[in-house]
């Protein structure tokens, strides 16, 4: 009896909570409520702003590639060898009065070039691609992290939900051992029964008033566990029980999914840009300098001076060390790509594993909670019948606690087979993220 008692306490059950126990628990709680709350209260949700404030920063770097590029410099050499005038028009030069000392070996210029990229081959483009497809990457990944949230904050939703029918499942039973606790002591002082039948009665009650205490506390540590992940306040609010159908589609939506798709779309972009490597670069500049010897070399030849000088044009470059390794970078990018698709089959082929297995489970659950209701309402009956043969002393207390046993595990079993088809149905929408 004591073993059967203390399985009643403990059994898993999910029974629609009484007046007494609503009025307990004011508020109405729902179980996306908690999970929505949870992804906004969880501290790595935060990751998801620094990521894309870091793409942000990235992208307006890359953005500075079409900004003019402006250098500056300055220069000092000397040279062993320098244009000079041939030694014959020199002296001829000299007789007439005009001495021609040539460039000198000692030369100087500081200088500004501007220049402006006018086609880069689609590299910025790219690049911008790939960092976005990278910030994306990133974020699918915390998605994948933060997805685990759901499943332990609906494990402690039914689990909240789970002792606190308990409780209230417990509370009925107590006052119906109460109630039977004075029927026989009216039956003690009516010589019927001995003062025995209503100790153990008695003893009973008293018994699965601290079960239900232990209970009460269970339900606490439940419940602050759940605050802690969602924010909310979960103690003295009443957490609504789901109503929840199999999916008609079974097709999953994981976000690992997209995590893969991601991964490919990365390599692509990587291959384009080593792609676009190979296409030629076309920009404008302009450049001034001051310095000797400038751009006139006969009147720096006959001038020490330094001049100022400038120059602009149209600079094409076309670099085709890429090349060399496009090849085998193309096939690494096949390569990576077949690997993903291996590992995205074969999360696919996991998950539809574990998608069968749950349908089985729900069917298994639905196929033993038919009888419930009509086993429940047979248990009941015998009860009552106890209960009239007790006052007719037919049966002693002992009898009489095995029919209650008896109805109570009836009616935990078919509250714990109706919380376990809900918990397997989010159990098989969580492996859809449905």
């Amino acid at each position: 009896m004591k073993r059967l008692l203390i399985l009643f306490a403990v059994v898993a059950g999910s029974c629609a909570l009484s007046g007494s126990a609503q009025e307990r628990y004011p508020g109405r709680i729902t179980i996306e409520q908690c999970v929505d709350s949870a992804y906004v209260n969880y501290p790595l949700i935060r990751k998801y702003a620094l990521l894309q404030a870091t793409a942000d920063l990235n992208l307006d770097e890359i953005n500075t590639a079409w900004l003019p590029r402006v250098s500056i410099a300055g220069q000092g050499t000397w040279q062993n060898a320098v244009p000079t005038f041939p030694g014959k028009f020199t002296a001829v030069m000299s007789q007439m009065g005009t001495e021609l000392s040539g460039i000198p070996h000692w030369q100087y210029r500081a200088g500004v070039e501007v220049s402006q990229t006018v086609w880069d081959g689609g590299t910025t483009a790219l690049r911008r691609r790939l960092e976005r497809e990278s910030a994306s990457l990133q974020q699918a990944g915390v998605s994948v992290d933060m997805y685990a949230v759901r499943e332990r904050v609906e494990n402690l939703f039914f689990a909240n939900l789970l002792i606190r029918d308990q409780i209230a499942q417990a509370r009925l039973s107590l006052q119906l051992l109460q109630e039977n606790i004075e029927r026989v002591k009216a039956l003690v002082n009516g010589g019927v029964a001995l003062q025995a039948d209503a100790d153990m009665i008695e003893a009973q009650a008293l018994s699965l008033e601290q079960q239900i205490a232990q209970a009460e506390t269970a339900a606490g540590g439940y419940a602050r566990m759940l605050e802690l992940f969602t924010g909310m306040k979960i103690s003295g609010s009443t957490l609504v029980a789901p109503e929840a159908d199999i999916p008609q589609d079974l097709t999953p939506k994981r976000p690992e999914l997209q995590l893969f798709g991601l991964h490919k779309s990365i390599n692509d972009a990587a291959q384009s840009l080593q792609d676009a490597a190979l296409n030629p670069k076309v920009a404008i500049f302009a450049q001034g300098f001051y310095g000797n010897p400038g751009l006139d070399n006969f009147r720096s030849m006959t001038d020490r001076s330094g001049s100022f000088n400038l120059l602009t044009g149209l600079k094409v470059s076309w670099n085709l060390d890429a090349l060399y390794t496009r090849r085998s970078s193309l096939r690494r990018t096949l390569l990576s790509n077949a690997v993903i698709d291996a590992e995205q089959e074969t999360m696919l082929h996991n998950l539809s594993l574990q998608t069968a297995s749950q349908l089985a489970a729900i069917e298994g659950i639905r196929k033993s909670s038919v009888t419930d209701e009509r086993i429940l309402q047979l248990r009941t009956n015998v009860r009552l019948a106890a209960e009239a043969q007790l006052r007719n002393g037919v049966i002693d207390a002992t009898s009489l606690l095995a029919k209650i046993t008896d109805e109570n595990l009836a009616a935990l079993s078919m509250c714990l087979h109706r919380i376990q088809l809900l918990q397997e149905i989010y159990k098989l929408k969580y492996i859809l993220n449905r």
